[in-house]
């Protein structure tokens, strides 16, 4: 696989047609899920996902192997823009955090549903957190991105990740409480 991504980039720089195709064909499923995740309306979906590959065929002279894989480096990209446009088509909403200052155990059935009223009460869950969140425990749970991935995408770093899922874990449970 690294062989053909270091023979799909130099096409790539040259902005020839096939290597563009097969970048898409490659990590267009990938890109799509996670704009997706983020932009609710599959028309604007859509529309970010070709911004994020005019994005890449422009930029991919930046990208540097050392630092992520192209699949890693798309994502970032994908997750910027998706932000960005939510950000520039949603009026700014405070989200508020409510914990009393201790904060307790969450149970394992959060994190290892065994059973289809779990399941279901979680994905109702998911919906009442705002985008970001959810496409952190998406990204770490269901895509099983590792942490440094993770950071590397959302322009941060692996430990804040680690605390921002805990943070957004006991959260999750909580809403799952009153469901």
């Amino acid at each position: 696989m690294k062989k053909e991504i270091n023979n799909l980039i130099p096409d790539l720089l040259k902005q020839k047609r096939t290597a563009q195709e097969q970048l898409l064909t490659r990590y267009g499923q990938m890109v799509f899920r996670l704009v997706a995740r983020i932009v609710e309306r599959r028309e604007d979906a859509e529309e970010v996902y070709q911004d994020v590959f005019v994005k890449a065929f422009r930029n991919i002279g930046t990208f540097d192997e050392s630092q992520a894989s192209l699949a890693t480096w798309l994502g970032r990209i994908a997750y910027h823009e998706a932000l960005n446009f939510v950000r520039r088509k949603t009026p700014t909403m405070v989200y508020i955090d409510e914990h009393n200052g201790d904060l307790e155990e969450v149970e394992d059935d959060v994190d290892t549903p065994n059973n289809e009223h779990n399941i279901e009460r979680m994905e109702q869950a998911l919906e009442h957190l705002p985008p970001h969140e959810q496409n952190l425990l998406t990204m770490f749970y269901f895509d099983h991105l590792s942490m440094k991935e993770i950071a590397y995408i959302t322009d941060s770093i692996p430990t804040t990740v680690a605390s921002q899922l805990c943070r957004i874990r006991k959260k999750l449970y909580k809403i799952m409480q009153k469901l």
